[in-house]
């Protein structure tokens, strides 16, 4: 199944009623609560009830609030993921350290090879250069191979004078882009009954969400490929809205077609079942589709 993903543009009132999100602007529509994964509002004019907010929190739905500049800048997150939060709190806060650079290792080793392979599928002879690094990768990454194979596979994707945070439409394309993908990830692991803010390598005190940014490494190509397909647009809503659109693009995972939520699950349950079993079980990993 394949959640909805609202986003909310314009000046209106949201509340609840039987069920449903009820949208109360130029027009009234209804979207039934069951069928939304993520609630976007993209506007500071949106007016939302607390029973409205409430009943989403109930579904685990993931709502993410956009600044006066329409750019995320803050979402819900429920207290309560699931309804063994404190045995699963007791798990995580006991996951072997051992275990934790061996899956960091794994997941820069994807992250690398994604990179690769989409070097490859734009015609960047680089490509070659990333899969040694990939080979390279130790357990915790010690050797800094994520850092060395970002530096050549940006240099080799983007233009001559890109330079990743620099302000400019694409890395504002990659930072929407990445966030969305990081706003479902927390819903999903919320949902597991983790918390975000018990990383794997990330262990910032002032980030919320290290384990989020740990899992969507190996994802981010996908964000990538999109933004270098549309390297002249300007970030328009419409762009925007194309990037929050790709949570419902198919990929490949375990040799199947999955819409991209479903294929989130799966590989977020593959990394808690391998970390809970100290590293006994497989990684289930997203692939680019061809």
């Amino acid at each position: 199944m394949s959640y909805r993903t609202v986003v909310i543009q314009s000046k209106c009132k949201l509340k609840y009623h039987n069920n449903y999100l009820v949208v109360r602007g130029e027009k009234l529509n209804r979207i039934h609560i069951d069928e939304i994964g993520l609630l976007l509002i993209d506007s500071t004019q949106v007016v939302i009830t607390t029973m409205l907010i409430n009943e989403l929190i109930k579904k685990k739905v993931k709502i993410v609030f956009c600044n006066e500049k329409r750019n995320p800048a803050g979402e819900l997150i429920p207290l309560y993921g699931g309804y063994n939060n404190t045995k699963k709190i007791n798990i995580q806060i006991n996951w072997l350290e051992d275990t934790k650079e061996t899956l960091w290792q794994l997941i820069v080793q994807r992250k690398i090879l994604m990179q690769a392979k989409l070097l490859e599928k734009m015609g960047c002879s680089e490509y070659t250069v990333l899969l040694e690094y990939a080979k390279d990768v130790k357990k915790g990454d010690v050797s800094n191979r994520e850092g060395h194979a970002a530096k050549v596979y940006f240099n080799s994707l983007f233009p001559e004078n890109f330079k990743r945070f620099n302000n400019d439409n694409i890395n504002a394309a990659l930072n929407y882009g990445y966030s969305i993908l990081a706003s479902y990830i927390n819903r999903e692991i919320i949902s597991f009954g983790y918390l975000t803010q018990l990383g794997i390598k990330h262990r910032n005190e002032f980030n919320n969400f290290n384990l989020t940014y740990d899992l969507i490494e190996p994802l981010r190509t996908i964000v990538d490929e999109y933004v270098i397909k549309n390297i002249d647009r300007d970030l328009t809503s419409d762009y925007k809205m194309e990037l929050v659109n790709l949570l419902n693009k198919k990929v490949k995972i375990k040799n199947q077609e999955h819409y991209l939520t479903n294929a989130i699950t799966i590989y977020l349950t593959s990394v808690f079942d391998y970390l809970e079993n100290n590293g006994k079980t497989k990684i289930i990993f997203i692939d680019l589709n061809e």
